[in-house]
């Protein structure tokens, strides 16, 4: 377990660094609670493998994966665990999730490995305010000058994420609903809360083969170890926003699910399939009702979990 705990508490320090309200949602010093363990589609989940999964270890974070296209004007330019997406359009592109400072460099060299040019990115989402989806936004502003856009309750958290003493730039506050649009293509954002309180979920219809596609890129619904979903005093309704996100979430749409870390849509193993003839892999509405399954799942038993604890306690 060594990667993992190196992982966790390099999750941790971000979540620190992002402010308060994140460290005490999750981290080695919170109430860890009773072991978890879930069983979905046959296979059992504890909520450290979950984590694990989704996160890798260190050279995951950091190890550019191969850049390549996964439909329509939509490409992969991220690291192994770490998920950044190009949307290209005639009048300049989008980048979702500037990942760690540190991996700009190697997001710029995938960009630039598809044909494309860094310096076209003009718009720069994120997925949640945590810094290993959005540390780098203020060197990707400053390479490309791209407008920095946040939906407002990540807000507070982004503006506590200062890699180097540099201000995180956030150029527009999105809300709930709201539709960015650039060159034809618009990306629509979905507040689905919980993971952190601006967790953002970003759906847009792509063309691809003279037929149209919905895509959803999953913010996060995962329920981190550390986790406080009783008795949280900074954020009291954090189980109910989480309830939320997952209603939220099916009422979408789904043809293509991508999500903010490539194992939630099994990236990897669908990448080895690309060019091997048949459909492409990356359709894939019954995996994106298999991960909110599983997601809710381990939610449902971790809550149930701690209110059972916290009774206990109070007896």
């Amino acid at each position: 377990m060594k990667l993992f705990t190196l992982a966790l508490l390099g999750c941790a320090a971000a979540a620190a660094a992002a402010g308060p309200s994140l460290s005490a949602q999750r981290g080695p010093n919170a109430p860890q609670g009773p072991p978890v363990q879930v069983t979905v589609n046959g296979r059992a989940w504890t909520q450290q493998e979950l984590f694990q999964r989704n996160i890798g270890g260190p050279n995951d974070q950091t190890t550019a994966f191969t850049p390549h296209k996964i439909i329509g004007n939509i490409y992969y330019v991220g690291t192994t665990s770490l998920s950044s997406f190009l949307v290209v359009t005639p009048q300049g592109h989008v980048l979702i999730n500037s990942t760690y400072e540190r991996n700009v460099p190697a997001i710029q060299k995938s960009v630039e490995q598809l044909g494309f040019r860094f310096s076209d990115v003009k718009i720069l989402l994120g997925s949640h305010a945590h810094g290993d989806h959005q540390e780098g936004d203020a060197l990707v502003k400053q390479l490309t000058g791209a407008q920095v856009m946040a939906i407002a309750e990540d807000v507070p958290a982004l503006e506590n994420m200062k890699p180097g003493g540099k201000p995180h730039p956030i150029d527009k506050v999105l809300h709930d609903g709201e539709g960015v649009a650039l060159g034809g293509t618009t990306l629509v954002a979905h507040l689905t809360p919980g993971h952190t309180r601006g967790c953002t979920t970003w759906t847009m219809k792509v063309v691809d083969g003279g037929r149209t596609y919905d895509v959803v890129i999953i913010g996060s619904l995962g329920v981190n170890p550390g986790f406080k979903l009783v008795n949280n005093t900074d954020v009291p309704r954090i189980a109910d926003e989480f309830a939320g996100a997952f209603k939220v979430s099916r009422a979408l749409p789904c043809d293509v699910p991508l999500g903010s870390h490539p194992g939630m849509y099994n990236m990897a193993e669908k990448f080895a399939r690309l060019g091997k003839g048949g459909p492409n892999p990356f359709i894939d509405p019954a995996g994106y009702k298999a991960e909110l399954d599983l997601d809710e799942a381990m939610f449902r038993a971790v809550l149930a979990a701690q209110q059972k604890a916290a009774s206990a306690a109070n007896r």
